[in-house]
């Protein structure tokens, strides 16, 4: 009964110094508010209204519906129609165009003759990721064109056809993918910072030494800086959930209580490291110094920056101890598919795994810094 009594006394402590600190309030609402609304509509790694300039030497119903079909989507805004190829590559150097379209005389009567026809595409690809967006968009369209033109005439395309289907995510847009990744990341980052923040205010404050010659167990005070970050934590995801579902129609095609439980079991896996980080931290500073030391591994090899499967085989074989990773799978599952337990159980043996070998690890360390 002392036992309870003591630590429930303190998590209040807790509890009222996180409210009091409004700095700290604020970061957290942030982080699952603002953050989750802006990154998704920055980080968007879809083609909007990318300047598309025309050179059309052939100037015929062909081309014409051919350039048609390039301004009629989002992908493309058409800025400007150019005389010559020269002052394409000038409208290039100065950004003004990253994608020009050089269309040639003869282009309709090709068509109609059934003979080989060819239009050049100039693409500006300092940005490769853009670029090779751009890339994929202009062969969508010409396979469209294509196919529409010759819908009555089969034999002028020959070959098997492969009919695709995309499902999950059928528009194949980046933002929900932004949205979910940064829902993970909001947790990555107030998991760490809450623990690792609070044991560095006692340590900076003094407190620490007069908690410690209290009759106060480790284990309680351990619980007394793990407990409280991962309620505050759960708490915060909703308002991060009700946002990406509602401003960027993320489905949620799973259970709401099993995503609950994932994100519990992931956020073990953050305050551990924040206890890491707070225990050998003298001050703020340092905390956040350390915190970026541990947190951008997690991130560049989690797969929400850059596909698992392009790493070389050293990082991909890194990856595999990046809670992070597991937890977008489960995310992605969750959301968009509709996964559950029977599908998403090893992601959830191996999340499980290693929260409870960073928990265990940080709070031996704890134990070993404290006593």
């Amino acid at each position: 009964m002392m036992n309870t009594r003591v630590l429930s006394g303190l998590l209040r402590k807790e509890f009222a110094q996180f409210f009091r600190d409004k700095v700290m309030m604020f970061i957290v609402l942030w982080l699952y508010t603002v953050e989750i609304v802006i990154c998704p509509l920055a980080l968007t790694f879809d083609v909007k209204n990318s300047p598309l300039a025309i050179v059309d030497h052939d100037r015929t119903p062909a081309s014409r519906e051919l350039v048609q079909r390039f301004t009629a989507t989002e992908a493309f805004d058409f800025v400007a129609a150019l005389d010559q190829e020269s002052s394409a590559e000038d409208w290039l150097d100065r950004g003004e165009a990253s994608l020009v379209l050089v269309l040639p005389s003869g282009l309709q009567r090709a068509l109609v003759r059934g003979e080989r026809a060819s239009y050049q595409v100039l693409i500006d690809g300092s940005n490769s990721n853009v670029a090779a967006n751009v890339k994929a968009y202009v062969h969508a369209i010409n396979a469209l064109y294509l196919r529409d033109r010759f819908a009555k005439e089969p034999a002028a395309i020959n070959g098997l056809q492969a009919v695709t289907r995309v499902w999950y995510n059928p528009e194949q847009s980046s933002t929900l993918f932004m949205a979910l990744s940064m829902i993970a990341l909001a947790g990555m980052m107030v998991g760490t910072a809450l623990p690792a923040a609070s044991l560095v205010r006692e340590k900076e404050q003094g407190t620490i030494e007069q908690l410690l010659v209290t009759p106060i167990r480790t284990w309680q005070l351990f619980l007394a800086k793990t407990l409280p970050p991962l309620i505050m934590c759960l708490l915060a995801i909703f308002p991060g959930v009700l946002l990406a579902t509602w401003l960027f129609d993320v489905p949620m095609r799973g259970n709401f209580g099993f995503f609950l439980l994932q994100s519990a079991i992931f956020l073990e896996s953050a305050i551990a490291l924040g206890v890491f980080i707070g225990v050998y931290s003298q001050t703020l500073q340092q905390a956040l110094l350390l915190s970026f030391f541990g947190l951008f591994p997690i991130l560049f090899l989690s797969g929400t920056v850059t596909p698992i499967d392009s790493m070389p085989p050293v990082l991909q074989a890194l990856s595999l101890f990046s809670p992070l990773r597991y937890y977008m799978d489960i995310l992605l599952g969750v959301f968009l598919k509709g996964a559950g337990w029977r599908e998403l159980w090893p992601q959830t043996l191996a999340l499980a795994l290693i929260a409870m070998a960073l928990f265990g690890s940080a709070l031996f360390t704890f134990k070993r810094r404290y006593i």
